[in-house]
């Protein structure tokens, strides 16, 4: 989808250049890539020059040059072919040739060296990774990554209204779901109707999105866990159905945790519900600028250790969602930080029982000078259906 450039947001990362006499950037992950130049790629070899005085160059592959004409905010593209007779390497390091005869022309220049996680490209099944040719070809270069984490964790209003139409996805697909979830219904099959509300209703939403892609981790039950798949365990009756659930909308992200249950639920539930809701709405209401990211830890993880679960739980509390599901910052007691206004972040305290089941809740929200702004039209806590 083709978007104005944003200047404010390209500016503030030129200024982050600047602060550490950096020349350039040499960025690759395909977040990266749309977050300078508002291209997102079907493959992930496409890859930018962006220099802290002129103009960018977006390399990208052949077959995509009409999507980047028609979408990026560069003019200067040079593509290179996915297959090349003469050429038996792989199209990623036909980019990387014309990435380092541009780098060549700047000093010092900055590569994403301590990139951790990056998002996908648009076909997603094959998440692209950096071979060491891509290293060994700036061994000079600085790490980009700290003036990317910076810049990115401020959100401009074009990225809050991107981020605003993923979290509108995101409460419309529960919203169907929750009209048609039966108990007995395996996880695979509900999660299977949310996503294709994402993919099917998303994919050209209020005229703004070009593809919307939904992720999903749905439990039900005693199989509410972290870091365990959906299966085929059954929706059960007076137990929450627990969605974990991503929208990206044309690369940008929302990360919820929402609930259902068909029935009334049941009395060990709504008990954890209540403790852990208080835990989440004083979470929520600390977030305030100038409140310490520390701090923001430390009180869920003591709030939810007061409900009887020490140590919980084992994913972060809070983090920041923009051309990413996670991204800085992220909350952590040993870690700094503050919350800042215009950072957009992910609030998901979770609670979870050594036999199976517990609960979870999050929502994003927006910061404001007046405090935190839901952006999630659909409720938190458990849902009934």
């Amino acid at each position: 989808m083709s978007w104005p450039r944003d200047d404010a947001k390209l500016e503030r990362v030129r200024r982050l250049m600047a602060d550490r006499g950096l020349d350039a950037l040499v960025v690759r992950a395909p977040d990266n890539v749309l977050y300078l130049t508002n291209f997102w790629g079907m493959k992930g070899y496409d890859a930018v020059v962006f220099p802290v005085q002129g103009e960018p160059t977006l390399i990208c592959l052949e077959p995509s040059r009409a999507d980047a004409e028609r979408t990026a905010w560069t003019a200067d593209i040079r593509c290179f072919a996915g297959y090349d007779e003469r050429d038996p390497r792989p199209p990623s390091l036909r980019a990387l040739d014309v990435a380092a005869d541009l780098a060549r022309e700047h000093g010092a220049v900055g590569i994403e060296l301590s990139l951790g996680t990056q998002a996908t490209d648009r076909m997603v099944g094959e998440p692209t990774t950096y071979p060491k040719a891509w290293f060994d070809a700036f061994p000079q270069a600085e790490d980009a990554m700290p003036v990317l984490n910076e810049a990115r964790m401020l959100k401009t209003p074009q990225e809050i209204e991107r981020l605003r139409l993923a979290n509108a996805i995101a409460g419309a697909a529960m919203e169907h779901v929750r009209g048609v979830i039966r108990p007995g219904q395996t996880e695979a099959q509900i999660a299977s109707e949310w996503l294709g509300f994402v993919h099917g209703e998303g994919t050209g939403w209020d005229a703004k999105v070009e593809l919307a892609l939904g992720f999903s981790l749905v439990w039900s039950g005693s199989g509410i866990r972290t870091f365990t798949a959906t299966s085929n365990r059954p929706v059960v009756e007076g137990e929450p159905t627990l969605f974990e659930i991503w929208v990206c909308a044309d690369g940008y992200w929302c990360d919820h945790t929402k609930n259902l249950v068909p029935g009334e639920l049941t009395p060990r539930y709504r008990e954890l519900e209540q403790g852990l809701l208080g835990v989440y709405d004083a979470a929520v209401a600390f977030c305030v600028p100038g409140a310490s990211l520390a701090e923001l830890d430390r009180r869920v993880r003591a709030g939810i250790a007061a409900l009887g679960f020490p140590g919980q739980p084992s994913h972060p509390i809070c983090h920041g969602v923009g051309a990413r599901a996670h991204e800085p910052p992220y909350a952590h007691q040993a870690a700094g930080g503050e919350v800042r206004e215009g950072m957009v972040l992910a609030i998901e305290p979770g609670c979870y029982w050594d036999e199976g089941g517990g609960l979870r809740v999050e929502d994003n929200f927006l910061i404001t000078a007046h405090g935190p702004e839901k952006l999630c039209s659909f409720p938190d806590g458990i849902v009934r259906a």
